[in-house]
């Protein structure tokens, strides 16, 4: 029997009296990333995720057979909503495939209901970001920031030595999950597994409102094509973005599905809201299937799709709904953090961002 989930309340978040320092650092760091990399390619990215390996088109269809404590927020029992995807590297700057690090799927709904977050009230969207993973890297914004702080000192320098790392990492990695541990450390400094992404299971790792209860939400392969690419390896010295080609290869001639699930929050000393670094047990606590998305054979990069879907549009934990309200300080955070990314970015850039309101028709 699963324990009755916890009620969302106001409560459930503790707010730190150095939170905004923690924050004034984040800001400071992700501006130099943006700006170094605009310095060096005359173009700003976005200072996480900023490789693109697929950019797609596909629709989420909320299951019919949900129980009440399921059928939450925008999760309607038989909801249909069209959906973009953007399926990314983690790092700052444009790095080459061969330097193995985790990977990024960001899902923005559209057309959605109910009160919107601040700062949000003007859009239909739902954005869930999630990342290679249950569990963030670190517990809080304060070690978030000194890993940044490590990555901004790297940003787009001797590439040569972050792919000799990675060849170091992924075996000494591969060997610690042999044995059923994992490290977050050497994943995120080029020890990911240098598989297909399609397969990857990725989580949104810090947990969000769901309706009246709390969840954290995560994405797995569903249809068997999907499925036969987990632990797929691919060869990623062959190509700068052999992945990106990779996944152009497969999506112009097949579709697939990935199953959205969420687990709810049943115990807050098991299930800490304010520590992003501590997997939820999934031992008794099991991540329940709550939505398909879909995707049918298109192009997944193309000059038109990188214009729209990648330069023009943004995805942010803050853009959605109250009940789905992001929560803990890692979260937090990002409400500050990301809008002065994305606005640096268009200023150097010139291009502003435009949030959408329905399907975008593209080639």
């Amino acid at each position: 029997m699963l324990k009755t989930p916890i009620h969302y309340s106001p409560d459930v978040e503790t707010i730190d009296p150095d939170e905004q320092e923690t924050i004034d650092g984040l800001n400071k760091t992700f501006s130099y990333i943006v700006e170094k990399t605009y310095e060096d390619l005359g173009h700003a990215q976005r200072g996480v995720h900023a490789k693109s390996h697929a950019l797609l088109e596909g629709e989420m269809v909320v299951h019919d057979d949900l129980a009440d404590e399921q059928a939450q927020g925008i999760f309607e029992r038989g909801r249909r909503y069209p959906v973009i995807i953007r399926m990314s590297a983690i790092p700052g700057d444009p790095i080459r495939d061969s330097v193995s690090l985790p990977r990024g799927f960001s899902i923005k709904i559209i057309g959605v209901d109910g009160e919107r977050l601040p700062g949000a009230e003007d859009e239909v969207t739902q954005d869930f970001l999630m990342a290679s993973g249950v569990a963030f890297s670190n517990p809080t914004p304060v070690g978030f920031l000194r890993n940044t702080k490590l990555l901004a000192a790297t940003t787009n320098r001797a590439e040569w030595a972050k792919e000799a790392l990675s060849k170091v990492l992924r075996p000494i990695e591969q060997a610690l999950e042999a044995v059923g541990g994992e490290s977050a450390l050497l994943k995120g400094f080029g020890g990911y597994p240098d598989t297909n992404p399609i397969g990857d299971r990725y989580g949104t790792q810090a947990p969000l409102r769901f309706g009246d209860y709390i969840a954290k939400f995560d994405i797995v392969p569903e249809s068997p094509n999907f499925r036969a690419l987990t632990d797929q390896k691919l060869d990623e010295s062959k190509s700068p973005d052999l992945i990106r080609e990779e996944l152009m290869a497969i999506f112009a001639n097949e579709g697939g599905a990935w199953t959205l699930r969420a687990q709810l929050c049943r115990d807050l000393e098991e299930n800490p809201i304010e520590d992003a670094a501590t997997p939820w047990p999934e031992q008794g606590n099991p991540y329940i299937p709550v939505a398909t998305i879909t995707v049918k054979p298109q192009k997944s990069w193309s000059e038109e799709r990188v214009t729209v879907l990648n330069e023009q549009t943004a995805f942010r934990p803050w853009h959605g709904v109250e009940a789905h309200r992001p929560l803990g300080s890692v979260m937090r955070a990002r409400r500050a953090v990301y809008p002065v990314i994305q606005d640096l970015r268009s200023q150097l850039n010139g291009c502003p961002m435009h949030e959408p309101r329905s399907l975008p028709a593209l080639d």
